[in-house]
């Protein structure tokens, strides 16, 4: 398990816009301060580790080209190119922008184990990653549309 990061503390993120990876201090924040920014539902998935159903997020079927960043904080996760229709009603990538993004915590929760993504920066849950994704890494990202906001690129 990764340790509660503090306001001292730099994390390197990689920047798509510079292509670089940037120290940046982690976005930490009280659950009264992420109530007040975020959606009861983006609270609930992001913060509270929730689930959204299948086939009900924004992004499940989205072909929008962009880079998928954190709704909590805003930091680069996912490129569109990545995305894939899974069939499982939830947005799926076979890679991350950058693996100094996200971070991976085993989750044991509902009777299961499972590898949870979390965004590096502001630790909120994104989703969980399996190994039965495409090539060319043969995982799937399997991500919650309420954690997840769509930059745009054209």
């Amino acid at each position: 398990m990764n340790p509660e990061p503090t306001s001292r503390d730099l994390i390197p993120i990689f920047n798509v816009k510079t292509g670089r990876i940037e120290n940046v201090p982690p976005v930490i924040k009280s659950e009264t301060e992420w109530k007040s920014l975020l959606t009861p539902e983006q609270f609930e998935v992001a913060r509270n580790k929730g689930t959204e159903y299948a086939f009900t997020g924004k992004y499940h079927a989205c072909k929008e080209p962009g880079i998928y960043t954190c709704a909590c904080c805003g930091t680069d996760l996912f490129d569109s190119e990545t995305k894939f229709d899974s069939g499982t009603g939830w947005p799926s990538f076979f890679a991350p922008v950058s693996e100094h993004n996200i971070l991976f915590h085993q989750d044991r929760t509902g009777g299961m184990v499972r590898t949870e993504v979390l965004c590096a920066r502001c630790q909120a849950h994104l989703g969980h990653v399996f190994d039965d994704g495409p090539v060319p890494t043969g995982k799937r990202y399997c991500m919650n549309s309420a954690a997840l906001t769509l930059r745009k690129t054209a």
